[in-house]
Formats: C-alpha cells, sequence, structure tokens
C-alpha cells in the first residue's frame, strides 16, 4: 500500500504560524498534523504502507529540514519515501500527478490539512473508496451523490439544490491508482480546468465513466486546520480523543508548584513554574511557562511566557511573551515583554 500526500500550498490562512513552517508541520496536540495524518492512515489501513509519496512546493519553502523530516515520519512506518514538487498551485489533481511515478499499485491519496478518525475499512468489491463526513450545511463543500446500490455516481460542488449531506474530505483510497493517473493525463493533455486548475474530481468521474465503482466511507470525526480558531478546536478534540485512547500525553516535565488539567499534551523539557496550564493545551519541547495560566491553547518549541493569562491562543518556536492579553496568535522569534 501506498499514500501520496500532496502538501505543496503555503498555509496563508494560518499565518503567521506558516511564515516559516510549512502548514503541514505545525503540531495539533503535540505532532506536526501531516505526521498524525500519516500515523493514523497507516495504523488504520489493513496492509503495511510500502511507500509515502510527498508532494511539496518550492524548495526556498519546503527545504531540506522538512524532507529530513518526512523521511524519518516514512522511515518509522517501515516505508520508502518519494519527495515531489509542484512548481506552480495548478490544483488538486495536478498535484498527484506531480508523482506520477509513485502512481501504481494500490494507494491512498490523502491532503494534508485535516485530521480523522475513522474506520477505513476497504469494501473489496469497490474500486476506489472517497471518505466522507455528513455536514449540517452541504451547500459549502463538496458532496458525493449516491446511486441506489449506495455507490458513488457524481461528485458536486457546493451544490445549490440538496444532493447529499455527505461531504468528501479529501481522503481517497484507490485499488489500483494507476487508472487515476491515465484519467489525470487525459484531463491534463485536454486542458481541462475549473479556474486555471485541474481538479481531481475531473479524473475520478472518468473513472466513474468507464464503469469504474467507488463507494463512500464515512469518517467518525473530520478535523480541519484551516485557521488559527478552527486549528485551536481541532487540537482541543484530538487531545480528547487521544485521552479518551488512553494515550500517553505528558513527557518529562519539571512541574514547581504548577498545576496540569488533562487533557494536554506536554513535551519532554517544559518547565511550569507557579502556573496553571489545561485543558486542551498542547506546549512544545524546551518551553517554559512562569506566573501563567493557560487554556485552549498551542504553544510550541523552545518559548518562554511569563504573567500571561491565555484561553485562545497559537504561539510559535522561539517566542519571548510577557504581558496580559487573552487572544493571540503569534509566530516564530517574536517578542512580547
Amino acid at each position: 500500500m501506498k499514500i501520496i500526500v500532496p502538501m505543496a500550498g503555503r498555509g496563508s490562512r494560518l499565518r503567521p504560524h506558516t511564515l516559516t513552517v510549512p502548514k503541514p508541520l505545525v503540531p495539533v496536540a503535540g505532532v506536526p498534523i501531516v505526521h498524525r495524518l500519516v500515523q493514523d492512515i497507516a495504523r488504520l489501513l489493513p496492509s503495511p504502507v510500502t511507500e509515502i509519496a510527498y508532494v511539496l512546493g518550492d524548495p526556498a519553502y519546503f527545504g531540506d529540514d522538512v524532507v529530513t523530516a518526512l523521511t524519518e515520519l516514512s522511515s518509522s512506518l517501515g516505508a520508502k519515501t518519494s519527495i515531489y514538487r509542484q512548481d506552480q498551485p495548478l490544483g488538486t489533481g495536478h498535484a498527484v500527478m506531480c508523482a506520477a511515478p509513485s502512481l501504481s499499485g494500490p494507494a491512498v491519496v490523502a491532503y494534508a490539512d485535516t485530521l480523522i478518525r475513522a474506520d477505513l475499512t476497504l469494501d473489496p468489491k469497490a474500486d476506489s473508496v472517497i471518505w466522507v463526513k455528513k455536514v449540517k450545511h452541504p451547500e459549502q463543500f463538496g458532496v458525493v451523490q449516491l446511486d441506489k446500490t449506495g455507490a458513488i455516481n457524481a461528485l458536486v460542488e457546493k451544490p445549490s439544490a440538496f444532493v447529499s449531506d455527505l461531504a468528501v474530505i479529501g481522503i481517497y483510497y484507490f485499488k489500483e491508482i494507476g487508472l487515476l493517473k491515465e484519467a489525470l493525463e487525459g484531463v491534463l493533455d485536454e486542458g481541462l480546468t475549473h479556474g486555471g486548475e485541474y481538479q481531481i474530481n475531473d479524473g475520478i468521474l472518468r473513472m466513474m465513466q468507464d464503469g469504474k465503482r467507488f463507494v463512500p466511507g464515512e469518517v467518525t470525526a473530520w478535523m480541519d486546520c484551516g485557521n488559527p480558531k478552527v486549528t485551536l478546536e481541532t487540537n482541543a478534540k484530538m487531545l480528547t480523543f487521544l485521552e479518551a485512547e488512553g494515550a500517553s500525553l505528558v513527557g518529562d516535565v519539571t512541574l514547581t508548584n504548577s498545576t496540569i488539567i488533562p487533557p494536554c499534551a506536554i513535551a519532554d523539557g517544559v518547565t511550569l513554574i507557579n502556573s496553571t496550564v489545561g485543558p486542551h493545551v498542547s506546549i512544545g519541547a524546551g518551553t517554559m511557562v512562569k506566573d501563567s495560566t493557560i487554556e485552549n491553547s498551542i504553544i510550541q518549541s523552545n518559548s518562554t511566557l511569563e504573567h500571561a493569562t491565555l484561553k485562545e491562543a497559537m504561539i510559535g518556536n522561539h517566542v519571548r511573551f510577557n504581558g496580559n492579553f487573552t487572544h493571540l496568535s503569534i509566530g516564530d522569534y517574536s517578542v512580547l515583554e
């Protein structure tokens, strides 16, 4: 089994946190988004992952440190790493085709801006599975249309009239992804674009027209990481899931007159002095928190926070903060004193 991970976007809605760190490497519940996504998919699949192909953007932004981190991720799962580049933002279908040499055999395509809880059971009679989630406002999403047998016969983007309430979440399984490659080759050759972009949906629709059977797989939780507000919501949800699953979330922490209210993900080397942390707080390695109260927040590595009362904050790496704010979103190497 292969996993194809298109992740070339610059995550502009999550700035300033993505000015120096690619969005898929921003930590949620103590682990970078792409790491948690890939690990969860690999854990749920019925067969071992042999290769993970990452589609990255500009090497000046997705540099050697990113490649090293992704290679270590693949190695931890016993999988080969393949790195491809998408030089221009030409859409989801174009991103998949950037990994053309890896598009053969069974594979999962997963876009690295979402986290899930799901049963990834694969229907042996299906050529593909598209994972979906029931939503209250389907007109805001791309949704699947089902036929009388329960198979997918159409994909509809933001329907003005009701089609279904099953929104596509951006994770797909192909029994033979080479068929998607062939379909997308036709899309690219014909220059079939939407707003100047080639979409994976057009390849999928061609496979359906060729008689391939697509079925829905429903996830129990679909968590976005698109902007600071929803990323904090996802952090809280993921911490709650992990606590219920019995995960070990608190590392080797130095506590001085301090309290941790679970669930929290606190890395090794964190120092808490005269502080209360939690619930729903993630703190990266090497950070010190002193004389502070923090809840529902993400604080990355090697930062120092003093005299802080924070309720909905995202704070980057190597930040020095000394103040009295409650709602913050500040990036790496910031100083507020």
